[in-house]
């Protein structure tokens, strides 16, 4: 059950369309889990400073049990969105920024218990 938030600094007008649905299509092949299961939250138009510039930039959080926990997996993980974030926004890849967290079944709520009961 993977969890996308992509923070940015790029005014909502220049998200293209449909980001979100394609983001999410994305994350399902790149940790090769059910699209179904996928969240994507978009914020554009945030406050951020990278490497010392305002100028337009990306943060990807990412969030998910069992294929986020090793720099193997995210190594694997992190090209595939660095391809997608550089075409998708016309960034280059030293103003996005990734970061992994692995989560256990037991952080995530889900139908009024945790995904260990699941």
């Amino acid at each position: 059950m993977p969890f996308i938030e992509l923070e940015t600094n790029l005014p909502a007008s220049r998200i293209p369309a449909g980001l979100e649905k394609r983001l999410c299509a994305a994350t399902a092949t790149i940790l090769d889990k059910p699209e179904d299961r996928v969240s994507v939250t978009l914020k554009p138009g945030m406050t951020l400073l990278m490497n010392g510039s305002t100028e337009p930039c990306v943060q990807l959080l990412v969030s998910s049990i069992g294929v986020v926990g090793t720099a193997e997996q995210n190594r694997n993980h992190s090209s595939g969105f660095f391809e997608f974030l550089t075409k998708e926004l016309a960034l280059d890849q030293d103003r996005i920024i990734i970061r992994f967290f692995p989560l256990e079944p037991w952080q995530i709520g889900k139908k009024g218990t945790v995904m260990t009961f699941l």
